[in-house]
């Protein structure tokens, strides 16, 4: 299931384009509207999800990155095993695995991750996020709904 790593590598190019443009056209902390109840609005990021561990005096940066390429290390081998007939499970997996190694450039290059998609209600305001951390979700969800799914069945199991 290598064959899938294409769906990792735009993440990483998407995602970088992205964080190039928000970097070299907005300004920090200023709200650019978009659409209602969304803003692009350039803010780093020291820590991880939901800014965890921002404020940690800087260890935090290669414990994140350290982390994302063990983890990134175990996805290759587990789509290295993965079966030809487990697709869903693959594109998720890639998905993760993109926005892992998007996330780990950030860090390496500048110690922060650059986010700029700003999604609200109100007064409200969901952490900013960006490309990376996006896939990452949506490979979590399809993963999550594809193991309560089940995994697929052989031939013997349908004819019980």
């Amino acid at each position: 299931m290598i064959k899938w790593l294409w769906i990792s590598l735009v993440v990483v190019v998407l995602d970088q384009f992205t964080k190039w443009l928000a970097s070299s056209n907005l300004e920090m902390f200023s709200p650019v509207a978009v659409a209602p109840l969304f803003n692009l609005t350039l803010m780093h990021n020291a820590g991880a999800a939901f800014s965890f561990l921002s404020d940690a005096g800087g260890w935090q940066r290669w414990f994140f990155t350290v982390l994302a390429l063990g983890v990134s290390v175990l996805i290759v081998f587990w789509l290295r095993r993965l079966p030809s007939t487990e697709k869903t499970t693959a594109i998720s997996l890639t998905l993760i695995l993109g926005g892992a190694l998007g996330n780990v450039i950030d860090r390496v290059r500048f110690g922060y991750v650059v986010d700029f998609l700003d999604v609200y209600v109100g007064t409200a305001h969901w952490p900013a996020f960006n490309v990376a951390d996006s896939a990452i979700t949506v490979g979590a969800v399809i993963l999550v709904l594809t193991s309560w799914r089940g995994g697929p069945k052989s031939t013997a199991d349908v004819h019980k």
